[in-house]
């Protein structure tokens, strides 16, 4: 199949995207590529499509386990082969999966950057026909980005073991110096950049001051009808405002990354299918997520940074029709950032002892743990070891993006079962009813002799007519029996080893590196505070100026843009009024700018339209004269 036929068979389209033809058309000719795609551009076709177009398979690098998991399943539904390897998985699990990219027909496999420089992973890709490697979020590799992941830097690494075959490299958000350092560090074999302007003529932007953001927030709902979704940092507060709207009898649901998967799942889709109006979320919500007619996005806190921001407000008006990006702030918010800045960044030292303490608590030796998964109660941690726990959440965030630890919160919520062995011996099955359990299993759930799949406990009990406490049981008994591998489902907070424990004062964090780090973040930190505190410029243009776009006009419909008009149309009628009670129709042009200073403002803009409209007349010797019947007519 062309990749025309390939598009109308899964994806029931017609025609591309703007860019996306030119994309996929680049990689067909095995060219590395950079493509920079606005949130809702539709990145990830342009991947898949030409991976379908040629034999073997795709190897998609991505650091968002719950994006991985959501594009394998919509995959699968398109009824494409699909599959993922991430931190967390058993080692059983990864060897699997990694088998089936090799003797089955696996096209996509998607996988986290800290998973390139295992041993099974790189002796598994190796031998796996790759006909393209795909890296989204790309930025996560150079540290000028917002997101800098030190792990990304093994993707060059992988390349040696199939250097014909192309990369490319994905982004919604690049500054001038991310692209060229994306570039580099994925060693493209010549420079080869896509991109499409970020301007987006449907969407205005707004910023209000309000010490009453709620009441703002209600405002605005009545005022811009159709689907939001509206922003916090806080988990509790998704809730809270979630409530708040429920009261005010506006259809509403929350979302964060601490609810289990299968809620996150419900609440998600209702909302895509229009039974809640507003998503009240963490910025856990939105990434893959296509829905095109969200009408306005509302952001209650200030973001990190204006690539996080410009994600996240263009997710509304995909389908290009209006919609509004509304930030809520007061001089609070501006503090808050700074603040959250200095904890995100713990001292090196503290961060070394966090990490000490944390292996201890564990009771792991020096060289152990690689790979490995332990659940840790933060706040009985914390009390122990004497560590505040904001400095722990952030240590553990540190160590994570530094590839030393993986560390995730309620991603595992369904138990996984895998028959490992080609046929089921049910001789060797103890009891009837394990025998039941097993038939049922098979029944129920595709695909369960080629890999782990999800199964849902309560769901086979109902079946069963039993407690879903003996069909877990029972579900251990025949994984130590060797009958089924068995994953039982994790909650809470989990930290995944990605080495072996290191000595504190071998863990390798540069000071250097460490504080270049905080300069950027701090850097980006007052970009969003300057887009929301000036008054003088358009909002679109900071926005498109701060990714390197410096060609447009003001956007006429923002927030300072609406205020300049105003303005504008305030000063012009004081000229007018100025004019009119004038004595003498001649006067000298010195004289008239004294009398009415507004005429100088803007580089005498005002003046040089009354000129051109014939309202007044500039003589060679710097005369003006009035033209009382057409001025008349401006009254």
């Amino acid at each position: 199949m062309n990749i025309y036929e390939i598009l109308k068979k899964y994806w029931g389209y017609d025609q591309f995207r703007p860019l996306q033809e030119e994309i996929i058309t680049h990689i067909l000719q095995g060219k590395d590529t950079l493509a920079l795609l606005p949130t809702g551009g539709g990145k990830s076709i342009c991947f898949q499509i030409p991976a379908l177009a040629k034999p073997g398979i795709c190897v998609v690098i991505s650091p968002l386990i719950a994006l991985m998991k959501d594009q394998v399943q919509n995959l699968k539904r398109r009824g494409i082969s699909a599959t993922a390897v991430y931190s967390g998985m058993t080692y059983a699990e990864a060897d699997v999966a990694l088998d089936n990219c090799i003797y089955g027909d696996i096209k996509f496999l998607y996988v986290s950057p800290e998973r390139l420089k295992t041993p099974l992973f790189i002796e598994r890709f190796k031998r796996m026909n790759v006909n393209l490697i795909a890296v989204d979020e790309s930025h996560c590799i150079s540290q000028w980005g917002y997101d800098f992941r030190p792990p990304y830097l093994e993707i060059a690494n992988i390349r040696q073991y199939h250097p014909q075959t192309p990369v490319l490299a994905l982004t919604a958000t690049a500054t001038h110096d991310v692209i060229d350092d994306i570039q580099e560090k994925l060693h493209f074999a010549k420079k080869n950049v896509l991109r499409k302007s970020f301007y987006r003529p449907n969407l205005t932007y707004a910023v209000v001051h309000t010490e009453d953001k709620l009441q703002k927030l209600d405002e605005f709902l009545q005022k811009v009808p159709g689907t939001s979704i509206v922003y916090v940092r806080n988990r509790k507060r998704t809730k809270l405002i979630a409530e708040y709207l429920q009261k005010k009898n506006i259809s509403a649901t929350f979302y964060h990354a601490g609810l289990d998967h299968q809620t996150r799942n419900v609440r998600q889709e209702g909302w895509i299918k229009n039974q809640y109006r507003v998503m009240v979320a963490t910025n856990a919500f939105g990434m893959g997520i296509d829905k095109p007619d969200v009408r306005l996005v509302i952001h209650m806190d200030l973001p990190d940074n204006l690539e996080a921001y410009f994600q996240e407000a263009g997710r509304a008006g995909r389908d290009e029709k209006p919609a509004i990006a509304v930030t809520l702030y007061n001089r609070n918010d501006t503090d808050e950032l700074l603040k959250n800045l200095e904890q995100s960044f713990p001292p090196i030292e503290e961060i070394r002892r966090c990490y000490n303490a944390l292996c201890n608590h564990l009771q792991l030796a020096l060289g152990s743990g690689e790979n490995q998964t332990f659940p840790v109660d933060l706040g009985d941690f914390s009390y122990h070891f004497k560590v505040d726990v904001i400095t722990l959440f952030h240590t553990l965030k540190f160590l994570n993006k530094e590839g030393i630890l993986e560390f995730t919160d309620h991603e595992e919520v369904f138990s996984k079962v895998h028959f490992h062995k080609s046929e089921v011996n049910f001789k060797s099955i103890p009891s009837d009813f394990d025998r039941e359990l097993v038939r049922m299993i098979l029944r129920s759930y595709e695909g369960v002799f080629d890999q782990f799949v999800w199964i849902n406990e309560s769901f086979l009990a109902k079946k069963l007519n039993c407690h879903s406490t003996k069909v877990v049981n029972h579900l251990r008994m025949l994984h130590r029996l060797d009958v089924l591998r068995y994953a039982y489902k994790k909650k809470g907070f989990r930290v995944t080893f990605l080495t072996g424990r290191i000595a504190a004062g071998d863990l390798k964090i540069s000071k250097e590196n460490y504080t270049e780090r905080k300069k950027i973040a701090e850097k980006k930190i007052h970009s969003v505070i300057q887009y929301v505190t000036r008054q003088d410029k358009c909002r679109n243009r900071i926005l498109l100026e701060y990714f390197d776009e410096f060609n447009h006009e003001n956007c006429r419909k923002c927030d300072v843009c609406k205020k300049k008009t105003h303005e504008n149309k305030d000063d012009f009628s004081k000229i007018i009024h100025k004019l009119y009670s004038l004595n003498n129709d001649l006067i000298y042009l010195p004289q008239l700018e004294k009398m009415i200073p507004e005429l100088k403002q803007e580089n005498y803009k005002h003046l040089r339209w009354l000129s051109d409209n014939g309202i007044i007349k500039v003589n060679p010797l710097n005369m003006v004269e009035i033209n009382r019947k057409l001025l008349n007519k401006l009254l």
